[in-house]
């Protein structure tokens, strides 16, 4: 299974974890398109920083489409965006709770 790897700012991370934020954004452009056409994902490994033990959590990915995003969840009003609908979290890593 393929396993899309991505950063995140912490409130976007605590978010995602929480279950309050299921979508996640990338705008359009060439880097996100070669990246989601290439391959198909069937999770994503969101990382909370760039440190060896930095917080990470593996979520299931339902789809990728092209759609607008709620501006409380991070997107700009009326733009469009790759919009990644996420579903159950498979598992967490150096979260403490």
């Amino acid at each position: 299974m393929n396993t899309l790897h991505l950063t995140l700012k912490k409130q976007w991370f605590d978010m995602i974890l929480s279950g309050i934020k299921t979508e996640e954004y990338r705008e359009i452009k060439p880097y996100w398109t070669k990246r989601f056409y290439s391959k198909r994902y069937h999770y994503i490994c969101f990382r909370n920083g760039y440190a060896r033990d930095a917080p990470s959590l593996t979520i299931e990915l339902k789809a990728i489409r092209f759609g607008t995003g709620k501006p409380e969840w991070g997107a700009e009003a009326n733009k469009k965006y790759f919009v990644l609908y996420l579903g159950k979290i498979i598992n967490t890593k150096n979260i403490d709770k």
